[in-house]
């Protein structure tokens, strides 16, 4: 499971305000506790606009580059942030770009910065028609930007489809929707990697946590092998070790004793 550590975000209060106030040591304190907590990229979101979101990116890399080598997730709709982003990044491991769509232009304004910078790219299920509402709507469009860009020259590999995790409280059967695109998705392009904004299926409803540990399983049994999550929620992240052993992905359980004599079961 490849973990993207979802915290360090400008539209979350604490790290809005240490991104204005250059709190260097909360957000170096956070990254470290992500990539120690078992994410495999951290997610930098700086949650502004225009040229200072720009300079809040190059701010934020630097930042984090200095507390861990755990490759960045540049994740911005800012074309330019993302740049400042990639010309600042001296990491060795392949970093990624969050996201592209089919919405008009995106493909044509990320595929060079993806090509020239050899990274991995979040591809949205995404189209002109906006945030998909019935079942059989992401795997179509996810199957098209799948296309787009393997035509442009991304290899399979570096593809991460997110079918698009739309909150539960306002569609009943949502959840039927994504786990029968994230199937498809495997199906039409195994080496893809299928990712999502773990937490977003929760919004609105109590006990979010118990809900996206239950989608968290499903969505793995479908196919998912990513997801944009908190790596610091003690139970998700041995829900993910459990699921692994039941899905026969962890030979002879050897993840989950190892996980269990660590202490990391015990939640």
């Amino acid at each position: 499971m490849i973990i993207i550590g979802e915290l360090i975000n400008g539209t979350r209060k604490h790290v809005k305000e240490a991104i204005a106030s250059r709190d260097e040591e909360y957000i170096a304190a956070l990254a470290v506790k992500e990539a120690e907590a078992g994410a495999d990229f951290i997610d930098c979101n700086p949650g502004t606009i225009g040229e200072q979101e720009s300079k809040d990116m190059q701010w934020l890399v630097e930042t984090i580059q200095a507390a861990t080598d755990k490759p960045i997730s540049f994740d911005s709709p800012n074309p330019e942030a993302i740049q400042r982003g990639l010309a600042t990044y001296s990491g060795e491991a392949m970093p990624m770009i969050n996201s592209v769509t089919l919405e008009p232009g995106s493909v044509e304004k990320m595929l060079p910065i993806v090509l020239e910078a050899k990274v991995n790219v979040v591809a949205l299920a995404l189209g002109e028609g906006g945030m998909p509402t019935q079942a059989g709507q992401r795997e179509q469009v996810a199957q098209q930007i799948i296309d787009r860009l393997v035509a442009g020259g991304i290899e399979p590999e570096q593809i991460f489809v997110d079918p698009i995790i739309a909150p539960l409280s306002t569609a009943t059967e949502v959840g039927q929707h994504i786990f029968q695109a994230i199937a498809a998705v495997r199906d039409y392009c195994p080496e893809c990697h299928i990712t999502c904004g773990l937490s977003n299926i929760s919004f609105g409803l109590p006990n979010r946590r118990l809900l996206n540990r239950g989608f968290l399983s499903l969505a793995m049994q479908a196919g998912m092998d990513s997801a944009v999550m908190d790596p610091l929620d003690e139970k998700l992240m041995a829900q993910i070790i459990a699921t692994q052993a039941l899905l026969g992905e962890d030979e002879f359980c050897m993840n989950y004793l190892q996980a269990y004599r660590a202490g990391k079961l015990d939640v």
